[in-house]
């Protein structure tokens, strides 16, 4: 379980494919922190670190999660959100994240608006997932608050000190971005879907 309140950007150092896995090592100022089992939020997506060396750490990405995600697109260099797992009795500053990426969502306007930026996203929404005016969103496993709800976009706006500290500095329009829409409201659609049969 996560906030959505990111802690650092990572930078990838390396890629290995084995079989329909991905190893992704990442260098962090997490890395002395973190031990082997733990689970970390990486652009949104939960995965377990399986080794850590030299102030390196790595985690390994199965099939499911390269097809739902943008993990598999990653490259060498490429900055990402990094969340550790939110401690039982600390502020909830975001919002309930799971960690589970619902799908991904393309950046199609960036628009600077005297000293905060707004971004826009489309997405397929044949996936059932919606969003509200105000209701919460993670975008890369950054908690943001919907403007402008649309059927198949949204767009959130981002004060400098979000835009400086997450990889938000580094989208523009076609960058690939991962969704994961308000578990509450995943419940609420799901039972109304229900009575709906």
């Amino acid at each position: 379980m996560f906030t959505g309140i990111i802690e650092d950007m990572g930078i990838v150092t390396n890629l290995k494919r084995d079989l329909n896995n991905l190893h992704i090592s990442i260098k962090s100022n997490l890395t002395s922190e973190l031990k082997v089992d733990q689970s970390v939020s990486h652009n949104g997506v939960c995965l377990t670190i399986v080794d850590i060396e030299n102030g390196v750490y790595t985690v390994t990405a199965i099939q499911e999660t390269l097809e739902k995600s943008n993990i598999g697109s990653l490259k060498i260099n490429d900055k990402v959100n990094l969340e550790r797992a939110m401690k039982l009795g600390d502020r909830l500053d975001g919002h309930i994240v799971q960690g589970h990426v619902d799908q991904t969502a393309v950046c199609s306007k960036v628009k600077e608006t005297n000293g905060s930026w707004m971004f826009t996203f489309n997405y397929d929404s044949k996936l059932n997932n919606i969003t509200i005016e105000k209701g919460s969103i993670t975008v890369n496993g950054t908690s943001l608050t919907v403007v402008n709800s649309q059927k198949e976009s949204f767009s959130v706006a981002i004060i400098p000190y979000t835009y400086n500290h997450t990889n938000f500095s580094t989208f523009k329009e076609g960058t690939l971005v991962n969704l994961e829409f308000d578990v509450l409201g995943k419940y609420v659609a799901k039972l109304i879907d229900l009575n709906n049969r």
